[in-house]
């Protein structure tokens, strides 16, 4: 190659800085507890600061609430129940539920750009996935409001209560939709706990809902950590508890919950198996792996970052794979060019450079994308591993990272049972031209999700959730509605 193809193709690959501005979003230096419709100041006067993990920066400080503020956010939420939401008409709630979904709608660009400060993610993925869908799961929810008794025909369909409701820090926004949405159609109030690391949206969306003129005491986000969800969990007048986080903090839920009336739902952890074929379309899948697992740091619990690659196909695949690793662009997550934005915080980098390291010491081949880094914030680059072995660390555990490992098979039978080798189940791709594999594989995987020939594909109509330590119970669709009621 000439010097002056090289000089082309590094000027075709050179972007110039694109943005998006800051200008036009609203953040508070410091935020209350958002508790019976007003904002609270933390009973033991308590903050904690948010930072932007793409360059450490301050963001805001946040209430730090504890189990006197969540005692004050339970009790309001059983009075909002008891008092107003029970008792208004299915159509007046969907009214209601409708109006926030409007005003999430029409205020999408200071909710993207909030996300992405607050979470590392990129832009794009904000702007053009989390908030979207976080505002159609409140219209999808709106519509089914009044329809409860179609949703669960020949049943007897009645409201759970007060659902308390614990959140992770990988979709801050989308995941608060997912139960807020629900639970409110459902004819429950609320009590919403953000992960500690991104609140801010939340709380974003709390403004959006004093707006909307909800009642007083049916929705109510307080912020914290750990001891906060805690006393959520153990509070004595909660129905119902929804959890989306790790496996561990699952169990403890579980454990906690032993014995009560509370219903439950856990949407815990993943190590997701993406298959290919070798008469699948190659250049489609290579494009699906690198949605399911970099695009969005690796951050999300059903990232497919288990990848079996049939043998006769796998020196195609793994070559392709690194060409489009190499085009990708890690940095500033509000740069609309980047590809890989930073990871969410300086423990979970720490978390996931362990696991690399492990991976090397095992004996598994590393390949990592060659990049500039910022010199400030959290950042890894994508990274695969091969030659790696069913009873690796690396192909067995969660690391919540852009670290994808790849293996081998030769038939149907045997990927099925490598796929399944493991303790989670949430979900699952296959790439293949054939219906009929499809099929035979999705009733053999042991996975709450299979995607075929895509990957990381949502709708609020489409339930989501796993089995075995990636938990159970549903959320989207009529599974999702059906967590939240009591059916006789």
């Amino acid at each position: 190659m000439t010097k002056k193809n090289k000089e082309t193709i590094a000027m075709k690959w050179s972007y110039s800085p694109a943005l998006e501005s800051k200008d036009h979003i609203n953040l508070r230096e410091k935020y209350d507890l958002f508790i019976n419709g007003k904002w609270m100041k933390p009973s033991s006067g308590k903050y904690f600061k948010t930072f932007n993990p793409a360059d450490e920066s301050f963001l805001a400080e946040v209430a730090h609430a504890d189990a006197k503020d969540v005692d004050k956010a339970v009790q309001a939420a059983r009075d909002a129940y008891n008092n107003v939401w029970s008792k208004i008409s299915p159509s007046e709630r969907a009214k209601y539920i409708y109006r926030i979904a409007r005003l999430m709608q029409e205020r999408a660009r200071e909710f993207a750009v909030i996300e992405t400060l607050d979470a590392g993610k990129t832009i794009r993925e904000s702007r053009d996935v989390d908030v979207p869908l976080a505002c159609n799961h409140f219209f999808y929810y709106a519509g089914w409001a009044d329809k409860l008794d179609y949703a669960f025909p020949n049943r007897k369909v009645s409201s759970l209560g007060v659902a308390g409701q614990i959140i992770p820090w990988n979709f801050p926004l989308l995941m608060a939709a997912w139960k807020i949405a629900p639970a409110l159609a459902a004819g429950n109030t609320v009590v919403l706990k953000p992960a500690e690391t991104t609140p801010l949206t939340a709380l974003k969306l709390a403004e959006i809902i004093e707006e909307s003129g909800l009642p007083a005491g049916v929705v109510n986000i307080v912020t914290g950590f750990g001891d906060t969800g805690a006393a959520i969990v153990n509070h004595p007048d909660t129905d119902k508890i929804a959890f989306t986080g790790s496996t561990n903090v699952g169990k403890m839920i579980q454990k906690s919950l032993a014995g009560t009336n509370k219903k439950i739902t856990l949407e815990l952890g993943g190590k997701s198996a993406n298959i290919i074929f070798e008469d699948a379309p190659i250049d489609q899948a290579v494009e699906g792996i690198i949605n399911g697992i970099f695009f969005n740091q690796g951050h999300v619990c059903c990232a497919g970052s288990r990848l079996f690659v049939q043998e006769s196909i796998a020196d195609v695949v793994i070559r392709k794979l690194k060409d489009r690793m190499r085009s990708l662009f890690v940095g500033n997550p509000l740069d609309k060019n980047t590809d890989i934005g930073a990871i969410n915080s300086k423990e979970q980098l720490a978390t996931i450079l362990k696991y690399i390291n492990i991976g090397k010491e095992e004996g598994a081949e590393i390949f990592q994308l060659a990049c500039d880094i910022p010199d400030k914030g959290y950042y890894c680059p994508p990274t695969l591993f091969t030659n790696v072995a069913q009873s690796s660390v690396i192909a067995q555990e969660e690391i919540f990272g852009p670290v994808l490992t790849i293996q081998t098979f030769r038939t149907v039978d045997e990927v099925i049972q490598k796929a399944n080798n493991s303790p989670f189940g949430l979900a699952a791709g296959v790439w293949t031209d054939k219906g009929s594999r499809i099929f035979n594989l999705t009733t053999k995987l042991k996975a709450g999700v299979i995607w075929a020939n895509t990957y990381n594909k949502f709708d609020p109509s489409s339930p989501f959730g796993g089995y075995k330590e990636s938990g159970f119970g549903r959320e989207g669709g009529l599974h999702g509605l059906s967590a939240y009621v009591k059916l006789s």
